[in-house]
């Protein structure tokens, strides 16, 4: 049988700072909102910048480490899974959401400036 791969590699800047709770069991959850950007060119030749928005979440070790480090505005690169949940809000509405579960993250340093 061939083997499926879930994997997600996202680069990007953080939106708002990082929101870290530990739960009643003691694991701790840090999400965060990172933002990707691609540009096209629209039928009149203008260029056009498109922002995605994605939730990221991650847990323990990684939610402690991303929660010193990571901050709004940090670039950032991250490897991880997708996945999809359903909950009930505080009005009794059903709802679904599309998650990155992050593995792995990097701080992108900024682009040095060269002097000409």
């Amino acid at each position: 049988m061939e083997k499926m791969i879930n994997k997600v590699e996202l680069s990007g800047f953080i939106g708002l700072s990082p929101e870290v709770k530990t739960l009643p069991n003691g694991n701790k959850v840090l999400k965060l909102s990172l933002a990707t950007s691609s540009s096209h060119k629209d039928r009149e030749g203008q260029w056009v910048r498109d922002t995605t928005w994605h939730n990221v979440v991650m847990w323990n070790k990684l939610a402690d480490a991303a929660s010193n480090e990571i901050k709004k505005g940090s670039r950032v690169s991250l490897t991880g899974k997708l996945t999809n949940r359903s909950y009930t809000d505080k009005d009794g509405n059903k709802r679904s959401i599309t998650e990155i579960i992050a593995i792995s993250y990097e701080i992108v340093a900024a682009e040095a400036v060269k002097a000409e």
